[in-house]
């Protein structure tokens, strides 16, 4: 997935309505467009991918019963060796806010692998 399809799919299932990337022209360059952001009918979308605090907001929309899973693609997405799920490993602590978006998108089944 693009980094702007995963921004898209985290809003979206935190409740966005209306996301979609905000395009420019390049006019300095006379190049392609540019995407400037992505936005909705509530604002600008939070950067999920570079943004912890951000994503810690993510997290909150996951039901107790996903958070096991969510666990488990954090441990697969950062190569965690630890696969008791009574045990944390530091890189579950430790992952990244891109590591979490994955491990999030996983978890409520809209990854999807790159072609």
């Amino acid at each position: 997935m693009s980094q702007e399809e995963q921004r898209i799919a985290i809003a979206e299932a935190c409740g966005w309505k209306d996301v979609a990337p905000q395009i420019v022209k390049n006019v300095k360059h006379e190049g392609d467009d540019i995407t400037v952001g992505i936005s909705s009918d509530s604002g600008w979308v939070p950067d999920y991918l570079n943004d912890l605090n951000a994503m810690h907001c993510a997290e909150e929309m996951l039901t107790d019963d996903q958070w096991v899973e969510y666990r488990e693609n954090i441990r697969t997405v950062v190569l965690c060796p630890v696969r008791y799920v009574s045990q944390w490993c530091k890189a579950d602590i430790h992952s990244t806010a891109r590591q979490r978006a994955e491990a999030f998108l996983r978890t409520i089944g809209k990854w999807k692998e790159a072609k």
